[in-house]
């Protein structure tokens, strides 16, 4: 039945009234007249895990995600390599075809394949250390000795998780190298890439520009890929000796990002504060 009642048609609250209600106040608003329409980030309500009511995306949802990548992805693919290898699986059998196509032993492959030695890398790491130590404690940063302390412990990890793997897998050598077992993981490659990549993930902060940072990223890119590219060409490894190092490295370095973010007085900041122009900035060169 219709609405049969006599006199003139009666309000109704509704989606009709939902925008004259912040004037009049009448209905069922669908918005407070006592917030404004736009209401200050700051002024939201946290959900219930603390994360600042924001329109999406969420602030530290993809971080988290990228975390768990680079933690769950290399893991899985490296205990994956280490089974194949135990089992001498087909794996092993495209990467001895893969090697047998590669190899070619020239002294320009041997100079690559020596950027991974402990004495090309760790000065390397070394120069950085000391570098992020006299900057961050001169910057007033707090905790400043963390990420350089973070990076010397990942260094001395190293031979702990890849020499007991070598006597674990026993794994014999390509035909190039004399008769012997124990070449995976590769210890050149893990030395490049922890020495190199944790040199760079301490650097990064320091650097103004993006174009700086880009320029470190993929020179340390560079050379770790050359190192692996001259194992592999001179015939000290096989190129799943060199993945499965890039693999447990890659879980080695997420675990000092994690330290490093999560460092109190982020070093961009401060260091932004030191060139801002505070008077006691400014006292000394810079």
């Amino acid at each position: 039945m219709g609405d049969l009642r006599p006199g003139p048609p009666q309000l109704r609250p509704g989606r009709a009234l939902a925008h004259n209600t912040g004037a009049s106040g009448l209905g069922s608003p669908h918005r407070s007249d006592r917030r404004s329409p736009q209401t200050p980030r700051g002024a939201r309500q946290s959900d219930p895990v603390g994360r600042p009511g924001t329109t999406p995306p969420v602030p530290g949802r993809p971080t988290s995600f990228l975390l768990l990548l680079l933690l769950g992805l290399p893991a899985l693919l490296f205990t994956l390599i280490t089974w194949q290898v135990m089992a001498g699986g087909p794996l092993v059998r495209v990467d001895e075809r893969v090697s047998r196509a590669l190899i070619h032993p020239d002294r320009f492959s041997e100079l690559l394949a020596d950027l991974g030695n402990v004495q090309a890398g760790v000065p390397v790491l070394v120069l950085a250390l000391g570098y992020v130590a006299v900057r961050g404690g001169r910057a007033g940063v707090e905790r400043w000795w963390l990420p350089p302390l973070a990076a010397a412990v990942l260094m001395a990890l190293v031979p702990a998780f890849v020499v007991p793997l070598k006597d674990w897998t026993a794994r014999p050598g390509t035909p190039a190298v004399p008769p012997s077992v124990g070449y995976f993981p590769s210890g050149h490659t893990a030395t490049a890439v922890v020495t190199y990549g944790a040199a760079t993930l301490l650097l990064l902060p320091w650097l103004r520009t993006a174009w700086a940072r880009r320029a470190l990223a993929l020179g340390c890119a560079a050379v770790v890929l050359a190192v692996s590219y001259g194992l592999v060409r001179r015939g000290y490894h096989w190129p799943l000796d060199i993945v499965a190092s890039w693999c447990l490295c890659t879980v080695l370095l997420t675990g000092l990002v994690l330290v490093i973010s999560r460092s109190t007085a982020p070093v961009s900041r401060s260091t932004r504060r030191s060139s801002a122009g505070t008077p006691s900035s400014r006292t000394g060169p810079s």
